[in-house]
């Protein structure tokens, strides 16, 4: 151990760094004990000894100095835990050597930098306290939040002037170090020189972005006004020394002990929904600040769980988001789950309408990254036509190719396939294959008609009338029951047909393809179909329709199940056996005579 290391474990307090992260009760003259925060209990057996300045849990055995409960519960190195536990306890840094001139001016202006965001937050935060943050601390308040939950969150005030934070922080930093920093901006004139700094942020509500030790490295300002001079809704710090939008994620520095404790991240889009579940109790929170995930974010929660539920906003932009997000968390491993809200509300309107409790219990219902997709899927392109169904899976192939695991990827198709009523063995195999050779898109030839379809085709063109009848069976059941024959390829052509007016059948289909459907199958006609030939079509039709319906609801029970929701197991139990017994009662209908 080196002297400095040596030096700050002897000043420091390990009951008071353990705090910070664990509830400590005393139990006698010289210990500590609490809740184990790297395995999950209810009865504590986590001591900490204050005389000897060491931890050991008696529940899962680890034991260790200061340095060894810092390392542990931030995932980092030794030498970062030193440089933690000398913050914590106000202990200066030692001095480093650097390499070059240049490694020691970034250095340097980066210390600069943190600590000019220390006081443009200080002062954001006398700004909301003053006479000119009214109508901020009315805007805060609407948004529920009390003066404890905005001052944890350091939320400010930028009041509107060009001038007033650069001749604040103008008294202590150089203009070289007020332009690095992010907060001002600077216009550039016709003559290619720059106009003065001014402040970026105005009659804005502020919010500090902190990195994963809890200095503030950028914000996020909110505007007040309306209409067209109001501006963008929210703007962000621009990337500086100190701050790189993707390599950060808000909240991660209050969450991250949460996390661990949890077993999980709760990630939420913006930084508004994530103060607002956190101040409201669920402390495993953070959010991407209204972006897709990037590799360096992955990077860094994995150090603290590989488990997340993830609660995006319902709108386009917030779907879009978690798709790229899902598809990114899951090329990495990451086990996923998707929190929907009802009435499609985000997160933060939600806990605040609807409370604690019911945020948590939509929590616990989230949904399998699989069924969230599968169920976009279906949202996306709706029908039960072999196109649709195509373009659906070719909507999940990307999201299936990239799970690692092969057996959770076959699951993943076999899943797609039940519940987008996929019949088709020929689509079925397809699916099956892209997914077993991590493909992400694939093509599926039309295929043959099948001989329902030759019956009912042929039963619709007919212009004799001694067959009459039998057309007209065919026609009633796709006027009544469209639904039925959605699935079939020749579906418009069956649809048209059954209304023509015009004599020649062909001249009715417009669609060159459903004519070459039809012209298939009267080209190997012998005779006409009779009715009792379109009745057990239109059985088989009715059949199978009954089976898809029985398919998807024995996976909504499987579901069911798996949530424990005996409610709705009962109703669909009790559906299913209506649709068995009505299953039934069709195999026994006989033909017309």
């Amino acid at each position: 151990m080196s002297d400095f290391a040596q030096s700050v474990k002897q000043q420091a307090d390990i009951v008071k760094v353990i705090e910070g992260y664990v509830r400590l009760r005393k139990a006698g003259a010289t210990n500590y004990t609490g809740l184990c925060p790297f395995h999950k209990e209810k009865s504590p057996s986590f001591s900490v000894h204050a005389v000897r300045q060491f931890f050991h849990c008696f529940g899962c055995g680890v034991s260790g100095d200061v340095f060894t409960f810092v390392g542990k519960i931030e995932n980092v190195s030794f030498p970062e835990s030193v440089r933690i536990v000398a913050q914590k306890c106000g202990i200066p840094l030692p001095k480093k050597e650097y390499s070059s001139p240049e490694e020691a001016a970034e250095a340097q202006l980066r210390r600069k930098l943190l600590d000019l965001h220390e006081a443009a937050t200080a002062w954001f935060e006398e700004q909301l306290s003053g006479p000119e943050g009214a109508i901020a601390r009315e805007y805060v308040a609407g948004r529920g939040l009390d003066p404890k939950g905005i001052k944890e969150f350091r939320i400010g005030y930028a009041p509107d002037s060009f001038n007033a934070l650069r001749d604040h922080l103008g008294k202590t930093a150089d203009v070289e170090t007020l332009r690095a920093s992010g907060l001002f901006s600077q216009k550039e004139h016709e003559n290619g020189t720059l106009g003065p700094l001014y402040d970026r942020f105005r009659k804005r509500v502020t919010f500090p972005i902190a990195n994963e030790s809890g200095r503030v490295i950028a914000f996020t300002a909110r505007t007040l006004e309306t209409g067209e001079k109001a501006g963008a809704k929210y703007i962000n710090s621009p990337e500086t020394p100190l701050y790189t939008k993707g390599q950060v994620l808000f909240n991660l520095d209050k969450a991250k002990s949460a996390i661990r404790q949890a077993g999980f991240a709760l990630l939420v889009e913006g930084q508004m929904d994530c103060i607002s579940v956190y101040l409201r109790g669920i402390h495993n929170v953070i959010a991407t600040s209204g972006t897709a995930f990037t590799e360096q974010q992955v990077n860094i929660l994995r150090r603290h769980t590989t488990q997340l539920a993830v609660n995006f906003d319902p709108d386009a932009a917030g779907a879009n988001a978690a798709e790229k997000s899902i598809a990114l968390l899951t090329e990495e491993g990451f086990e996923l789950k998707i929190v929907t809200l009802e009435d499609g509300l985000d997160p933060d309107r939600y806990i605040r309408e609807r409370g604690l409790e019911a945020y948590v219990k939509a929590i616990r219902g989230a949904r399998r990254q699989a069924d969230y997709l599968i169920e976009r899927a279906r949202q996306l392109f709706p029908g039960s036509s072999a196109e649709q169904k195509v373009k659906a899976m070719n909507f999940l192939l990307p999201h299936i190719r990239r799970i690692p695991q092969k057996l959770i990827r076959d699951q993943f198709a076999a899943d797609a396939a039940q519940k987008l009523g996929i019949d088709s063995a020929v689509l079925r195999e397809e699916l099956r294959q892209a997914a077993l050779k991590r493909r992400d898109h694939m093509e599926v030839k039309a295929s043959a008609l099948t001989e329902v379809e030759r019956v009912l085709l042929r039963a619709l063109a007919v212009v004799d009338p001694e067959h009459e009848p039998a057309r007209r069976l065919a026609a009633q059941a796709l006027r009544e029951q469209p639904s039925w024959f959605e699935q079939l390829a020749s579906f418009l052509a069956l649809k048209t047909l059954a209304g023509r007016q015009a004599v020649d059948p062909i001249e009715v289909i417009e669609d060159e393809a459903q004519r070459a459907l039809l012209s298939e199958a009267l080209l190997t006609e012998t005779r006409p179909p009779s009715e009792t030939e379109v009745f057990s079509a239109l059985q088989e039709i009715h059949e199978r329709t009954f089976e898809n319906r029985l398919r998807a609801i024995r996976a909504q029970i499987a579901e069911a199940e798996r949530r424990a929701d005996f409610a709705e197991l009962a109703v669909l139990t009790q559906q299913k056996l209506e649709l068995d017994r009505a299953l039934r009662q069709l195999h026994h209908q006989q033909p017309p005579k």
